[in-house]
């Protein structure tokens, strides 16, 4: 058996998320239905990133187990052979036996998009969250800044979070325009549960005008989850990619 790294894209609306549940169809659950279709045995898929019900990826990388007789080449065509439409796996590449897709991963990323104009968008339904105030970008880069660097996101986690500690390093965070669109990039060598999506909904309230950017710091100082915003929708999160430190 050889151990390969899959680089997978899907429409997460229709899913209860990466993660395999008792609930209801998701992205793991599929995969691993189509590896055991190809290879006529159990085969088991770790991804890198556990994204939630409606959080879409283009760059979620996981990994499983096939006989050495596949070659990389084959596999994605093999795979999405037996996935739905809204699953594609991108490539796979060959990786060490004891390679892992979620504990070697360095760096993850994430996208959030807001559709910012009056009216909602015809084409883009579940791919984005609608907000229909003018959002002021440039004071939510500068809110931004201040949740930079090693902090306890405490007022940014779910109340239902189950990570040990709340410390994480966000190495990067930036909010950006294209034109009705409203651009929020975040990077980490993890994240919380719900983090990226209460930083938005936090960052929101400050393009509204509703906050000033400097109470994005006391907000954080609190340690508090009722100190934040609500939020953001599930639909707008996409996991753009992960970073591992060998040879790609």
């Amino acid at each position: 058996m050889n151990r390969y790294f899959l680089t997978i894209e899907y429409d997460g609306s229709d899913f209860v998320g990466w993660q395999r549940q008792s609930n209801g169809r998701s992205v793991q659950e599929c995969l691993e239905k189509a590896a055991a279709a190809i290879c006529g045995a159990t085969v088991a898929v770790e991804g890198a990133g556990r994204t939630d019900a409606g959080v879409h990826a283009v760059g979620q990388v996981a990994h499983l187990d096939l006989p050495a007789s596949f070659k990389p080449a084959q596999i994605p065509l093999a795979l999405n052979a037996h996935l739905p439409a809204s699953i594609r796996v991108l490539a796979a590449r060959p990786v060490a036996e004891n390679a892992h897709a979620r504990f070697d991963a360095r760096r993850r990323h994430y996208q959030y998009r807001i559709f910012n104009r009056h009216i909602a968008p015809a084409l883009l339904g579940g791919q984005v969250w609608h907000v229909p105030q003018p959002l002021n970008s440039e004071a939510m880069a500068a809110a931004a800044t201040h949740l930079i660097g090693k902090h306890d996101f405490t007022s940014f986690r779910a109340t239902h979070c189950q990570a040990k500690s709340p410390i994480r390093t966000l190495t990067a965070l930036t909010v950006s325009r294209a034109n009705n669109e409203v651009l929020i990039d975040a990077t980490a060598p993890s994240f919380l549960h719900n983090q990226v999506r209460i930083m938005v909904g936090s960052l929101v309230l400050v393009g509204q005008g509703k906050w000033q950017a400097a109470a994005m710091a006391k907000v954080l100082a609190a340690c508090d989850r009722s100190a934040a915003g609500d939020t953001a929708p599930p639909h707008g999160l996409y996991l753009m990619g992960v970073d591992y430190d060998f040879p790609s």
